[in-house]
């Protein structure tokens, strides 16, 4: 197994951003006042000691239910001040989720979330089309009551409208129609069909890039290296080939840029469905020869995306290892916000995992704050995740603002 060695840079480093908080404070309340902010999102975050970064960010979050119960009060209060400063008149709000029926963990997430919003004295309620003549689901904690939901040009629930839709699809399948004058949060164009993980890469850098520079330190340690590979090119020989020199010179750059640091280890990179979600078709490799020699196995794996849809594009983007550790257990750390604000964070945990593996498997079992905290070496990583973790995580809830605006206006065209 790969192991990893590096200089503890965010350690030291720390004291730099203590001085320039008060200068990011501002240069964020500036940056989000320039666009909408999302109403909600999620951000998987790599913390390997001498970088952390977003590795993944996700418009609309599942997990809610792996949130400890501290961390529920204060996004439960931030979602509240989302809805009432962009959608003031709403008084009702719906609920249309995924049709996830048989997944206990996803339903629980959804009893959740209502609790999250009705916290607010709204109204809520759940359903959609697709769960018609059902009118309950089991969650882990107890039942979820489901109202009757139709989008045919006009949202009717249980035959009235409600005023603002909550979208927690991630749209795989495509843009629901039927809506009607109905608001949606977050908006439909941030579904993984036509989303792609390498616009919001792109979208964050120039955060990152500034937020580097009002720290003082090179953009590599809140970021991560990658590229995009298009149309299909595995299946080419002839792009193949040109694909895996790409590799190469990626993984010279990582080399270059492990030994300027002094960390020891073989650098990989994580080749991703650029548009998808939950974990599905990864894969790592350490070398252009590795790619070239893909079983087919690998190959069908990386190809198939959820619902069984053909993968076309690639995300080829840096590994970067985990330093954090509870027991024997590594741990990757996941903040969810409102607004644009970091605001509660659970974890994930496997014994059963490297520093650099995937964490997004089945063996992962969920940690909340208090349990991690409670743990020995857990107060350190509460305390990186009240300072590094939440910083990357909000740089990329800015650049997921920008990615929205975006769509929308490619939209418009």
């Amino acid at each position: 197994m790969n192991e990893f060695l590096g200089p503890k840079l965010l350690s030291d480093y720390s004291i730099l951003l203590e001085q320039k908080r008060n200068d990011l404070k501002s240069w964020f309340a500036e940056e989000r006042q320039k666009q909408s902010m999302p109403l909600y999102a999620s951000v998987d975050i790599r913390d390997s000691g001498w970088k952390v970064a977003a590795v993944d960010a996700n418009a609309y979050p599942a997990g809610f239910n792996n949130l400890g119960e501290g961390d529920r009060k204060e996004i439960s209060e931030q979602l509240q001040e989302w809805i009432i400063k962009e959608h003031p008149n709403a008084r009702w709000l719906h609920i249309w989720p995924e049709n996830h029926t048989r997944n206990k963990g996803y339903v629980e997430n959804l009893i959740v979330l209502k609790k999250l919003l009705s916290n607010g004295d709204f109204r809520v309620t759940v359903g959609s089309n697709e769960l018609l003549g059902i009118s309950e689901l089991e969650g882990l904690t107890g039942v979820l009551k489901i109202s009757e939901t139709k989008a045919d040009g006009i949202l009717k629930v249980d035959g009235e409208k409600p005023d603002l839709l909550i979208l927690n699809n991630d749209l795989s399948n495509g843009p629901i129609d039927g809506f009607g004058d109905v608001p949606v949060a977050p908006p439909q164009a941030m579904g993984w069909f036509q989303r792609r993980k390498s616009s919001h890469f792109r979208n964050a850098q120039p955060f990152i890039d500034k937020a580097a520079e009002i720290i003082g330190i090179d953009p590599w340690i809140l970021g991560t290296h990658w590229f995009v590979s298009e149309d299909k090119c595995l299946e080419k020989e002839v792009c193949r080939v040109e694909l895996a020199a790409q590799v190469d010179t990626f993984l010279e750059f990582l080399r270059n840029k492990y030994e300027h640091y002094g960390i020891k280890g073989e650098p990989v990179l994580f080749v991703k469905n650029d548009s998808g979600t939950y974990g599905l078709g990864i894969i790592e490799i350490s070398s252009g020869d590795e790619l070239l020699n893909l079983s087919n196995r690998k190959v069908n794996k990386l190809t198939y995306g959820k619902g069984g849809s053909e993968v076309a594009d690639f995300l080829l983007q840096e590994g970067v290892p985990t330093a954090l550790k509870i027991g024997n257990s590594v741990i990757e750390p996941c903040s969810y916000g409102a607004g644009g604000n970091s605001t509660a964070t659970f974890y994930r945990a496997n014994s059963k995992k490297g520093q650099m593996a995937n964490l997004n498997t089945p063996s992962t079992i969920f940690m909340t704050a208090t349990e991690v905290k409670s743990q020995e070496g857990g107060e350190q990583i509460i305390a990186a995740t009240n300072s590094w973790h939440a910083l990357v995580a909000e740089l990329a809830m800015l650049a997921m603002a920008t990615e929205l605006a975006e769509l929308i206006d490619s939209d418009e065209d």
